[in-house]
């Protein structure tokens, strides 16, 4: 089974997407973007953690095990490459949006600014005004890009409170949470209590799983004043440089 590539090939290859495949049914259950033997670095990780019993895998790794323990092989496709890591990085991005069940943890680059929207959406998103924040407050922007085109007071609360990683010193601070979807404002809450995020203490929000070395808020809705100021009846645009980064996901945005 080839594990790694010669010089000659990498100086070829350059920044490129590759796609793991599962064998037994022929889908593909990661997109990734990388350079040298990145494609091949996953089935390496699945490999040294079977050595010690007390790793826990996540989605990804774990399919990759039952692959290996099922008797076959993870299928590598380069889907695109001699690329520059920018141009890399939308091509990652656009096939992260088309394929559906990945195992990926982040949507990739640029999605929060120019991602998988119907037109409807687009229309709506650039017709809205943008979002100042000129009023004094101290922010944590956090893009959750789940919505799927649902605007639930509820949902868009859950989502944005759970969970993070954000140190608690620098979190305490927060007057204003922000919920962003797509580059633009969906909701705004006021977080009174900011805890390692263990799911016993959020009972109300159903299937989450216990990571400790991550942070929630306990919270609600922010006063109708903050509310009007920062999301109004529709949502407000975001500044494409005050989107949190796509493997970030929150941007702490201080007073002017």
């Amino acid at each position: 089974m080839i594990d790694r590539f010669s010089d000659a090939v990498k100086n070829e290859l350059q920044a490129y997407v590759y796609r793991l495949i599962d064998p037994r049914d022929g889908k593909t259950f990661y997109v990734g973007k990388g350079r040298g033997d990145r494609v091949f670095q996953h089935v390496k990780e699945v490999e040294s953690i079977s050595t010690d019993q007390n790793s826990i895998m996540n989605p990804k790794l774990e399919t990759i095990a039952e692959i290996k323990r099922a008797g076959f092989e993870v299928k590598y496709l380069i889907h695109r490459h001699g690329m520059n890591d920018d141009t890399a990085y939308q091509v990652e991005a656009a096939l992260i949006d088309a394929y559906e069940y990945l195992h990926n943890s982040v949507r990739g680059h640029y999605t929060s600014i120019n991602g998988l929207s119907t037109v409807d959406e687009i229309l709506h998103r650039y017709n809205l005004p943008e979002a100042s924040f000129s009023h004094g407050h101290n922010l944590l922007v956090i893009t959750i890009n789940k919505l799927r085109g649902r605007r639930d007071p509820k949902v868009i609360f859950d989502l944005v409170r759970y969970c993070w990683k954000l140190r608690i010193e620098r979190a305490a601070s927060v007057e204003y949470v922000l919920a962003a979807d797509r580059g633009v404002i969906v909701g705004a809450f006021k977080p009174l209590r900011w805890t390692p995020a263990v799911a016993k203490d959020f009972p109300d929000i159903v299937g989450m799983k216990d990571e400790p070395h991550r942070l929630a808020f306990q919270g609600e809705r922010a006063p109708q004043e903050i509310w009007d100021i920062y999301v109004a009846e529709h949502g407000k645009r975001i500044n494409p440089m005050d989107i949190p980064p796509a493997r970030q996901a929150c941007r702490y945005i201080s007073p002017a």
